[in-house]
């Protein structure tokens, strides 16, 4: 298997990737993708929704918490929404998440919504294949811990403690 195909570079590093994908469309492009037997880097772990428009931000900023380096979301195309309006309101939330992550010194090409249909497995597959090679450019999100607010220095070790 290539390197492109395992998703490691010669450094070592594996761009972990977490995919929310709309089960109407973009699932079933990967569905398709899967069944068509096109190859795709490995380390793109994908949660499936009911609707991109679903997806609170709150949702990547924990995939980026919890180790990702990049998330990409994959919805209906405009006007194709099971929901009539879930991808635009997909597209209003990840542009606020795009600003907020950029003033947070995050670059925001880890985050990338796609409009991809059912019948498009090539395209789940030469998108997932872009974001693992920009992720790979990018290297690994190396987050600072977070810092502990005013007034709760004594209180933050047995927060931390009841959190473990």
């Amino acid at each position: 298997m290539s390197d492109a195909q395992s998703g490691r570079d010669e450094s070592g590093f594996e761009p972990r990737i977490v995919a929310f994908f709309c089960t109407w469309c973009t699932y079933t492009a990967a569905d398709l993708a899967g069944t068509s037997r096109m190859t795709y880097a490995p380390n793109v772990r994908v949660v499936r929704l009911m609707c991109s428009g679903r997806l609170d931000p709150q949702f990547i900023l924990a995939a980026f918490r919890q180790g990702a380096d990049g998330v990409l979301i994959g919805g209906c195309h405009p006007g194709d929404c099971h929901y009539q309006e879930g991808n635009y309101k997909a597209l209003r939330r990840i542009t606020l998440l795009k600003n907020m992550l950029r003033s947070l010194g995050i670059e925001e090409e880890r985050v990338r919504l796609e409009w991809i249909s059912a019948s498009e497995g090539d395209k789940v597959q030469r998108v997932t294949n872009e974001m693992v090679e920009e992720i790979r450019r990018l290297g690994p999100l190396n987050l600072a811990p977070l810092p502990t607010p005013p007034g709760t220095e004594e209180t933050a070790p047995a927060a931390a403690g009841a959190a473990s």
